[in-house]
């Protein structure tokens, strides 16, 4: 090629040409080139540290196994594990689309990453994957989500927190059992969220059509989840909170009889419920009216809708300000605690599951449905969920004590996984080059450390 040839005509798609040329503008009297031909390097280089965690965790291979290969072995060179392992790195590196697989699949530090020495998978290889998932094997991986969140625990808990709530994930096509839903007047699907309130760690996530779940359904599923976990930690005291649409009368009347299962939730108002109250608000709407300050207080009764088959805990907030009256219920199980502490030390810390909720649908865009099949969707989901536990078992385990024990997943991304690397694969070993002058390289150290500390 002329290296005199105008750098518009020069550039060619191909990733593997390393001559293409780029003329930039000179240094000093010295001519610039710029060169796609650093072979086996990476961008990505803090991917490292979401394998070293993984391979203290098992999570992946977790998951893989439980995915049934039904490819010929005679065509396959790829095999399920390093798929799967692919995509979860590249999501969590803020590659969502399985189209990033063309460009990223000569990658040195995910190859490194997904224990593979060839070129990764395309794009066809990983669409095929995701649409290759049966119901057993979708049951399978939430089980193994469970699974992976009880064994992080090194002994059972006093007591954990089922923080349930469900986000939007917009749909644009003929995706299977995407519903129109008034509420957001979006076509989408309604994925639910279940962490631990405690520690934010991820317990499961549920793929749902676009519309709120009755609360029969509602009460199904997280039977069958406390029940597992009871299973597991018999001696733990397991809560559900949730806003309103988690407010299950088969749930409630089935706790009733349990010890170790409790809730706290929203409850929509009725006008039985603000006849209750009715002197109390009258009494502080009065008071500001007099004093012209923002009113704030609490009211505690027992309550028992008509299908219901017991009484139970009802707490209401009564707020006036300039703005007007506002007025929310909670209903509970706890007998015990003063009305204002459980209010707002219980259930307004459910606030902080929608912030989890955001690192998950925002920041690793766990919200592409685009999909037809609802399986293939709801593996996608799954596959996020990865990315986000390695992401958040970064955070929690290895981060604590640094600057970034509670940054977002967007700023662990671009601080500490956006990190150029260069990667040799030699005949007895792999070397990898991290830059000499980096902003984290002391945080760097000192993980790579604490991971060879734990391997030993």
């Amino acid at each position: 090629m002329n290296k005199n040839t105008n750098s518009a005509t020069t550039c060619k798609s191909n990733p593997e040409d390393s001559s293409t040329l780029f003329n930039l503008s000179h240094l000093g009297r010295k001519r610039v080139d710029a060169h796609f031909s650093a072979e086996q390097s990476s961008h990505d280089g803090g991917l490292l540290l979401l394998r070293e965690i993984d391979n203290q965790t098992g999570l992946l291979q977790r998951l893989a196994d439980c995915i049934e290969d039904t490819r010929n072995p005679s065509y396959v060179r790829h095999d399920t594990s390093s798929i799967l392992a692919q995509r979860v790195y590249q999501i969590a590196a803020g590659y969502e689309d399985a189209n990033d697989c063309n460009a990223m699949r000569h990658d040195g530090v995910l190859k490194v990453c997904t224990e593979s020495q060839q070129a990764l998978c395309s794009q066809p290889t990983m669409s095929r994957f995701e649409n290759s998932v049966g119901n057993k094997q979708l049951y399978l991986m939430a089980k193994a989500f469970i699974d992976h969140f009880i064994s992080s625990y090194d002994c059972p808990p006093a007591q954990i927190i089922l923080d349930c709530d469900d986000t939007c994930a917009n749909t644009y096509g003929q995706q299977q059992l995407n519903l129109y839903n008034h509420y957001y007047r979006e076509h989408c699907y309604m994925p639910l969220h279940i962490y631990e309130g405690l520690s934010g760690k991820l317990i499961t996530t549920i793929l749902k059509p676009g519309r709120r779940s009755k609360s029969v359904n509602v009460f199904a599923l997280l039977k069958r989840i406390v029940l597992y976990l009871a299973q597991h930690w018999p001696n733990t005291i397991i809560i559900l909170r949730g806003d309103s649409h988690f407010c299950s009368k088969e749930f409630m009347d089935w706790s009733e009889g349990l010890d170790k299962v409790d809730f706290i939730t929203g409850l929509s108002g009725n006008q039985k419920l603000h006849d209750e109250i009715k002197s109390i608000r009258e009494a502080a709407e009065k008071q500001y009216t007099e004093r012209e300050k923002p009113v704030k207080c609490y009211y505690s009764f027992t309550y028992q809708a008509a299908k219901w088959g017991h009484s139970h805990r009802v707490i209401a907030k009564i707020e006036v300000s300039s703005m007007g009256t506002n007025i929310r219920y909670i209903i509970t199980s706890f007998r015990l605690f003063g009305a204002k502490e459980l209010y707002e030390k219980g259930y307004c810390s459910r606030g902080n599951a929608e912030l989890r909720i955001k690192d998950h649908k925002t920041y690793l865009a766990s919200d592409r449905m685009s999909c037809n099949s609802f399986k293939a969707n709801q593996l996608r989901l799954f596959l996020h969920s990865a990315a986000y536990v390695l992401l958040h078992s970064l955070r929690q385990e290895v981060l604590t004590g640094t600057q970034y024990a509670k940054a977002t997943m967007k700023t662990l991304q671009l601080k500490l996984i956006k990190i150029a690397a260069r990667v040799k694969i030699l005949k007895t070993k792999v070397v990898i080059e991290l830059p000499v002058a980096f902003a984290e390289r002391p945080l760097f150290e000192k993980c790579f450390a604490l991971f060879q500390v734990i391997r030993t």
